[in-house]
């Protein structure tokens, strides 16, 4: 049986340029367009186009909004400033990971919600499960918009073009912008651990709201280059930030994942309007008495990356596993995250990661492997 993958509003402007198509989460979408590593090293040094309108994007609104976030979000919803993102966690009873999502408020009744592509019908099932009687509206607005990210040390100057303003944002903040007959929402939080924003707009108007900035692109006079999805999963590996189904998933806890910053462990603890979320409890037991494993970083020696499975060993003892792996672009060497026991996450440590039977030595590294310098 033959399935219908969705298209982006950029899906020509990928096949014009040469992006190599490939199925992710039912989307059509560009695995890369010349090559991971020139993409990788044009993000780092110039702007980098990321078509994520795959992505999903969920709206609530209505009176119990706010609350209904509350409850299924590991962070804090409640007092949210207009114009803030906050990144969080929704967990399942276990306090396993259905998906990491960042939410925007609008103000205390109205909020979006950005989500993986491969957990969105997931999460819309898991909402509709434990809603209960509370008085709110979910509407599913991926198809309807479009979203891109500018990404890049050169990226806050390109955009100035568009309004004095955005390059002033802080960190997880977002702006709304009229430009001629195009609605924007601008943020500036991002995956590459480079500065720059993510904009949603309307699906119809996407494609020609974004020409100012694609119009050059294929001649190669313009800073910006498209980005496809293997070099978005390099740049995301050197900046230390976890991946659903790789370090997150439904058996794996954000505390084991070194996402605690993701997770207010006494949510509703001094005000009752606020509650508990899904999954609390089993998080509260796991942060009393310690984490058995944690995820961390690693530097192999020799020129083979690690994938995802491969063990890692101390001496004759399996330790750990390998989340992601890849040769970093920036580095020229190869790099990893792996969940491992506890004693063995101190940077420093000597292990070993099995290379489909060959043992090659890896030292625990503090991540990110690559820090770039973003001006806020």
């Amino acid at each position: 049986m033959t399935t219908t993958l969705a298209r982006t509003p950029f899906y020509d402007f990928h096949v014009e340029h040469g992006g190599k198509m490939v199925d992710f989460a039912g989307w059509e979408m560009p695995l890369l367009y010349t090559s991971i590593m020139e993409e990788h090293r044009h993000c780092r040094t110039a702007v980098g186009f990321f078509d994520v309108s795959h992505m999903g994007r969920l709206r609530f609104s209505g009176r119990h909004a706010r609350k209904f976030l509350d409850m299924v979000c590991t962070r804090q919803v409640f007092g949210m400033q207009v114009g803030q993102c906050r990144y969080g966690i929704i967990c399942n009873e276990q306090g396993g990971c259905l998906d990491d999502v960042i939410i925007y408020c609008f103000d205390e009744a109205e909020y979006l919600m950005v989500c993986n592509a491969s957990n969105r019908a997931k999460l819309l099932a898991h909402f509709a499960a434990v809603k209960g009687e509370m008085a709110f509206k979910l509407e599913d607005q991926t198809e309807s918009t479009a979203m891109v990210a500018l990404q890049g040390p050169k990226a806050m100057e390109i955009v100035g073009a568009l309004s004095r303003e955005i390059p002033t944002l802080k960190r997880y903040r977002f702006v709304q912008k009229n430009i001629i007959v195009v609605k924007l929402i601008v943020s500036r939080t991002g995956y590459t651990g480079e500065d720059g924003v993510e904009v949603i707009l309307g699906a119809s108007m996407a494609r020609a709201a974004m020409g100012m900035f694609l119009k050059d692109v294929k001649a190669g006079t313009s800073p910006i280059r498209p980005i496809g999805l293997a070099a978005r999963d390099t740049l995301r590996m050197e900046a230390g930030m976890p991946l659903y189904g790789h370090e997150i998933d439904e058996q794996t806890d954000p505390l084991t994942a070194g996402l605690a910053f993701g997770v207010k462990i006494d949510k509703g603890a001094d005000d009752e309007r606020i509650g508990r979320f899904i999954g609390q409890s089993a998080l509260e037991q796991i942060a009393a008495v310690g984490c058995v494993r944690k995820l961390v970083g690693l530097g192999l020696e020799g020129r083979r990356s690690a994938r995802q499975g491969m063990e890692v060993r101390l001496g004759e003892r399996v330790v750990g596993r390998v989340t992601s792996g890849c040769l970093s672009p920036t580095l020229d060497r190869p790099i990893a995250m792996a969940i491992v026991d506890a004693e063995c996450t101190a940077v420093g440590t000597a292990l070993e990661v099995d290379l489909r039977g060959t043992r090659v030595p890896a030292i625990v590294e503090p991540m990110p492997f690559v820090r770039a310098q973003v001006k806020v």
